[in-house]
């Protein structure tokens, strides 16, 4: 019997039995649920198991934080349930059952960014590195970097550049390849596609732009009658997604109705070439148009005179984002947002708002500090907090006693006015915790950093303030673990 086994057994019952389970699966701390009825789930009793550390609902899934051993309770589950888990693709396909059309279409745009994610955050710190090496002046009183001063770092820092190129600059490929596994449709003619979206031989959009106001010639495609410019979609997000779309449903059609003798040779060319050219000459510049309006709406917002209480707004709303999974829709927007304005205001925010969170948890362990239980819960949820993963102290201590979470909440509408007046802005999304200050912009390392120390001890502050007055009692009772 292993340690798991009374618990994964009182699982099963408190989820409502076999017949209520759907499907399950795991992920690095969660069991994921798809119930046919969440409310015959007994979420108290769930929580009051000793390996369970919190539990909430998202995008259709009851999620149940296990924590580091969550692949041991899974085996131990499917062992006593005689039930055998599923992928996550499974769970999510059955669990957008439970959704309504705007969290299904988020939960869609979520699965097209989850795979390329770790590459965008180490492009992220790859600048943040190259920045505290190249830009930063560190050495002779303030007046030279390092770079200048040392020709190995030199190369470090023009050999790193190849890596952060590759993820930034083509990055429309990563994202067409992720839209055509995400619609099942033919990975490498997703690649394919966008690849013709940043090829050397176009122009990017900043050049075609200085060629125009300087009345230099443009490079394009002479068809006779008309032709196209040969303009790139280097670094665009919002264009390459329309674009892999098209693609996707062109394929899909011509799938199921041509004729399977003909099928190799007629889908392929059929649909790569079309998307092509829609790509070059209506999809393309929509997806630009679409994609630097949003970006230039957000940039406009911490730009104004207000920016301050914009940034602060962002800052105390983004919690809430998180809970109804609407964050997702933000992460295109900052990405065309880097690739148009060169920077981005709302990851500084972001990365304060989740340590923020983990600081909140601290301050709860603190309060508790005498308990077991809170100490146990706890340590590991503000560790990974820090860490950037902030599911476990978001869901399974702040949300869950709530004044945690209201320190929280109001913490990162302060450190969003903070934040907007030290003028931080980030080269690109990167670790959403105590790392994030690599993403930042060389001049603003340190002060963001600053930043960060004020973040940590403000929510440690309003936290441990709050525990001693009435909202105390609002969240679920604390039972001690002593």
């Amino acid at each position: 019997m292993s340690e798991f086994t009374n618990d994964a057994r009182k699982m099963l019952e408190l989820v409502g039995g076999r017949e209520n389970i759907v499907s399950f699966t795991h992920c690095a701390t969660r069991m994921r649920f798809v119930l046919a009825d969440d409310k015959k789930a007994d979420v108290k009793g769930i929580e009051a198991l000793s390996c369970v550390k919190g539990s909430f609902t998202q995008g259709g899934q009851f999620q149940v934080i296990i924590g580091n051993k969550v692949s041991q309770f899974f085996d131990e589950f499917s062992a006593v349930s005689n039930m055998d888990g599923v992928d996550k693709q499974e769970v999510k396909k059955a669990a957008k059952g439970n959704m309504n059309l705007l969290q299904r279409a988020v939960a869609n745009l979520a699965e097209i960014f989850a795979p390329i994610i770790p590459a965008i955050i180490v492009g992220g710190l790859i600048l943040g590195f190259r920045n505290i090496i190249g830009d930063i002046k560190l050495l002779e009183d303030g007046t030279k970097a390092i770079t200048e001063m040392y020709p190995f770092w030199s190369g470090v820092y023009n050999f790193l550049w190849l890596a952060g190129e590759a993820i930034f600059t083509f990055l429309p490929v990563g994202v067409t390849w992720s839209v055509c596994k995400k619609m099942n449709v033919d990975q490498m003619l997703g690649i394919v596609l966008g690849i013709t979206l940043v090829s050397p031989q176009l122009m990017s959009a900043s050049d075609y732009v200085a060629a125009v106001e300087a009345g230099d010639p443009v490079k394009y495609w002479d068809f006779g009658s008309f032709h196209i410019n040969m303009v790139g979609y280097q670094s665009q997000v919002i264009p390459a997604i329309l674009v892999g779309l098209v693609f996707a449903v062109i394929y899909r059609f011509l799938k199921k109705h041509v004729p399977e003798v003909i099928s190799m040779i007629v889908v392929p060319f059929c649909s790569l070439i079309p998307a092509i050219i829609l790509a070059h000459t209506i999809i393309g510049p929509f997806g630009r148009m679409l994609g630097d309006g949003l970006a230039g709406i957000i940039m406009a917002g911490f730009n104004s005179s207000f920016a301050w209480l914009f940034s602060g707004i962002y800052g105390l709303l983004y919690p809430l984002l998180v809970i109804t999974g609407l964050h997702h829709s933000m992460l295109p927007i900052d990405l065309q947002t880097v690739a148009t304005m060169g920077g981005i205001y709302t990851f500084p925010v972001v990365a304060l708002s989740n340590i923020a969170q983990a600081s909140a948890v601290m301050a709860f362990v603190f309060v508790n500090r005498k308990d077991a239980k809170a100490r146990e819960v706890g340590i590991p949820s503000f560790i990974s907090g820090y860490l950037g993963v902030t599911e476990p102290a978001m869901f399974g201590v702040n949300l869950k006693y709530l004044y945690p979470f209201v320190g929280a909440m109001l913490t990162s509408g302060v450190m969003g006015i903070v934040s907007r007046l030290f003028g931080v802005i980030a080269n690109s999304v990167g670790v959403g915790g105590l790392p994030a200050f690599l993403s930042m912009r060389g001049d603003k390392i340190l002060v963001y950093i600053l930043c960060i120390v004020i973040d940590i001890a403000l929510a440690f502050l309003i936290t441990v303030v709050l525990s001693k007055t009435k909202l105390k009692d609002m969240g679920v009772h604390y039972e001690s673990g002593k």
